[in-house]
């Protein structure tokens, strides 16, 4: 997102077909209230937010929302993609059985992706100034060792 808005590279790993399971802070911390609440002491559950999306479709719908909401034309931050080299063992898929949780306790995620994303971004509009102060100094020299760009 900080990235978009300053017109920088977006690196994506590998080719962008790596899946992964969603779920909105809030809704995490829901699950837990209710397993704490309800649950069987000693039981366990996995907690997902049933919201698998491929990384490049995540970073193309951000793309898509931010050229509407910083005034851009359609499509013009997806030419910020860049595809990276993978990371040595990256999985594939990273994904969570949460059922249990749903047919034990009832509970499910309240927020879409969609939704979640669309709250992050305008967050993130409305506090530019606290994120220029952590993607400042030591923040900037990790990124540089882990993507070979620089967060500006």
């Amino acid at each position: 997102i900080h990235n978009i808005i300053n017109n920088k590279s977006l690196p994506v790993y590998g080719d962008g077909l790596n899946v992964r399971d969603w779920l909105h802070v809030r809704d995490h911390a829901t699950a837990i209230e209710v397993v704490l609440k309800t649950a069987v002491p000693g039981s366990v559950y996995n907690i997902g937010g049933n919201n698998e999306w491929k990384n490049i479709d995540i970073v193309n719908l951000v793309c898509d929302l931010l050229d509407s909401r910083l005034g851009r034309e359609p499509g013009e931050n997806r030419r910020l993609i860049s595809f990276v080299k993978d990371r040595p063992g990256h999985d594939r898929r990273y994904a969570i059985d949460a059922s249990r949780l749903k047919n034990d306790l009832g509970w499910e995620p309240a927020y879409t992706f969609e939704q979640g994303i669309a709250e992050t971004i305008d967050w993130y509009l409305g506090n530019q100034e606290w994120v220029a102060g952590v993607t400042s100094g030591d923040y900037r020299e990790y990124y540089q060792k882990q993507y070979g760009g620089g967060a500006r």
